[in-house]
C-alpha cells in the first residue's frame, strides 16, 4: 500500500514543516505487529511482533535515524530490539507525559500504558 500513501503522507509532513509546526507535532506511522516472511498455512502472511517497522517524524525527533534491524528474512528483530512499552514509553515522554502518571481504572486498579516500566530509545530524542 506503499504506493498509495507515500505521496500523502509527504504532503503532510512537508505541511507540517511549511507552517512550523513539525517541531510541536509527533507523528508516528506503524502498528504493533509486523507480517511474517513465512506463509502462513501456505495461503498469505502471518502476523508477528517480532520484528517489524514504524518511523516517527517531528516532535522532537531527530530525522534519519535508522534504529535496528531485522535477520536476513524480516523475522526477527536482531540488532537494538525494542519491546512495545520502550516505543509506548518514548512517544510520551516526546509529548511531556511521564509514563508512571499516566494511568486509568480498569477492574478496580489503576493501569499504565507501559504495564513495566518502559525505556527511551536514545537514539532517536
Amino acid at each position: 500500500m506503499a504506493r498509495h500513501t507515500d505521496k500523502p503522507v509527504a504532503g503532510l509532513l512537508k505541511d507540517l514543516k511549511r507552517r512550523g509546526l513539525l517541531h510541536d507535532t509527533l507523528v508516528v506511522w506503524g502498528g504493533e505487529l509486523g507480517s511474517s516472511p513465512e506463509a502462513q498455512s501456505g495461503v498469505g502472511r502471518d502476523h508477528h511482533n517480532l520484528g517489524f517497522t514504524m518511523w516517527m517524524a517531528g516532535g522532537g525527533i531527530k530525522g534519519g535515524q535508522i534504529v535496528g534491524a531485522t535477520d536476513e528474512i524480516g523475522l526477527r528483530a536482531i540488532e537494538k530490539p525494542y519491546h512495545f512499552r520502550d516505543i509506548h514509553n518514548t512517544i510520551l515522554h516526546q509529548l511531556g507525559i511521564d509514563q508512571n502518571q499516566l494511568t486509568y481504572p480498569h477492574l478496580g486498579r489503576d493501569e499504565r500504558l507501559t504495564f513495566l516500566e518502559g525505556g527511551l530509545i536514545e537514539d532517536i530524542i
